[in-house]
């Protein structure tokens, strides 16, 4: 094998294609809400880390489980980049009636972009926050937040930071 891209190969790069199955896929005895999608700093070097916080609220009479899901989206890459890539998840369970604040860290590593090595480039990112990929079409109403931030500076290999 001499072509080793993943173009048309996995759902990540099939373009507007959804897959059957995503990640995340499933139904829940309760419902959630999200809120309060927080990121920290807006605007970042291009080797600093972002901190994120959402809200997430158990809306139903039930207690359950979500699986919170965070995913990054370059607006403009020099490269072929995934639609969207997952940078966090964490299953979190939350009383009937109840929410939780969750806090994460995307760190520098996960906006890296492979050309011949790992580099980071500056430019506009969006992160999504919920119960599903972005653009997920479900039985079951789920939502998912985005926000976009900036990074600044000049590219730079990734152990260059």
């Amino acid at each position: 094998m001499e072509n080793y891209t993943m173009e048309g190969r996995t759902y990540r790069y099939y373009g507007q294609e959804a897959p059957l199955y995503p990640f995340g896929y499933g139904l829940s005895y309760t419902t959630f809400r999200y809120r309060d999608l927080v990121l920290n700093p807006l605007v970042l070097p291009v080797c600093a880390n972002l901190s994120v916080s959402v809200v997430l609220e158990n809306t139903g009479q039930r207690d359950g489980e979500e699986v919170v899901q965070l995913y990054l989206r370059w607006e403009q890459s020099s490269v072929p980049v995934p639609r969207w890539q997952l940078v966090a998840f964490r299953r979190v369970a939350v009383p009937a009636s109840q929410e939780t604040k969750l806090s994460f860290q995307v760190v520098a590593e996960q906006r890296a972009v492979w050309a011949q090595d790992w580099h980071l480039e500056p430019g506009t990112f969006t992160l999504f926050a919920g119960g599903q990929q972005p653009a997920q079409k479900t039985r079951v109403p789920s939502e998912v937040l985005s926000t976009q931030f900036t990074v600044t500076g000049t590219a730079r290999p990734l152990h260059g930071c």
